[in-house]
């Protein structure tokens, strides 16, 4: 509080007004580097895992055989996987745009009328 002295009139008490301090929203630039920032972590990660995992592996699959380092055979399976959920959910997204757009996407004679203002 500031106290204004004047000669003609008694001491007045003036409170400080502090300005509220605003929080700034993030950004889609700030989402990006956190996300940057995650996937280096989870490639350091990677990297150890492959390197610590070197040992020769015997990969048979159909009537194929392989000899693959342990963590390259365990990478590959992964990428594997994530490209099939990939798949199915890039069908789902499709077939839920298809059902929006049959709804949405009706002839102008079976909108209702609107009146005229």
């Amino acid at each position: 509080m500031t106290t204004v002295e004047n000669d003609e009139t008694p001491k007045i008490e003036i409170p400080k007004v502090e300005a509220a301090p605003t929080k700034l929203r993030p950004t889609r630039i700030s989402g990006t580097w956190i996300a940057v920032l995650i996937a280096i972590v989870v490639l350091i990660f990677l990297l150890v895992f492959i390197l610590q995992n070197g040992d020769n592996a015997t990969i048979n699959f159909l009537w194929g055989q392989a000899s693959l380092p342990l963590g390259v055979a365990l990478l590959f399976s992964a990428i594997g996987g994530a490209l099939l959920v990939a798949i199915v959910g890039a069908a789902r997204i499709l077939q839920l745009r298809r059902q929006a757009k049959r709804i949405t996407g009706r002839p102008e004679s079976a909108s209702p009328v609107r009146p005229e203002s």
